[in-house]
């Protein structure tokens, strides 16, 4: 099994960070083998940037992603850029506020990081709330895995707002997974005796 996955926006929003943290979780918390490439402007706010994570439970031999399973898009321009490589098969991930315009051909699921984000108080947990989507919907890493890093990788005194934000994003992905089976299912309103 091997994983190749974008996480795309623009500077200030912690994507490096998030590419980080999942190839981090899968590796140190998953045993399993993760590389990650990044990129970005020369803006440190702003400008649009990307972080490629591939994770597989073999040797990886080349370290940028080719075709993304999952596309994790918190930009109109990331989403824009990087659309064009989502397969059938692939799972496009989005911001709905930020990435209002999609037409993938591919299973799509949306939730309001940044807006969630900015409800528990800080605009910057956006990430740490995609994070914990990405891996309730994908489950390219554990639960247990993603938590840890998240904990290891934010700045000290800020673990348990981290970990809310966390649990919001999970929880948020799992209702969502769950409404998705439901409708598929025929299914809607009240629960069908």
């Amino acid at each position: 099994m091997q994983k190749e996955i974008i996480v795309t926006g623009f500077g200030g929003q912690g994507i490096i960070l998030a590419g980080r943290i999942l190839g981090t979780a899968a590796s140190l918390g998953d045993n399993k083998e993760s590389t990650l490439v990044q990129a970005y402007g020369p803006e440190s706010r702003g400008g649009a940037c990307n972080a490629q994570v591939i994770i597989s439970d073999t040797p990886i031999h080349y370290p940028y992603v080719k075709i993304p399973h999952i596309l994790v898009a918190m930009s109109q321009a990331g989403y824009d850029k990087f659309s064009g490589l989502l397969q059938e098969d692939s799972i496009l991930l989005t911001d709905q506020d930020l990435v209002p315009t999609t037409n993938a051909p591919c299973a799509h699921y949306e939730i309001a990081a940044t807006r969630m984000a900015e409800s528990l108080g800080h605009k910057m947990m956006a990430n740490i709330i995609m994070i914990g989507f990405f891996t309730a919907i994908t489950e390219a890493v554990s639960k247990n895995a993603a938590l840890e890093t998240v904990n290891r990788s934010v700045p000290k005194g800020t673990e348990e707002k981290n970990q809310k934000a966390f649990n919001k994003g999970f929880d948020y992905g799992l209702s969502t997974l769950k409404g998705k089976e439901k409708r598929a299912a025929g299914m809607t309103g009240a629960i069908a005796q």
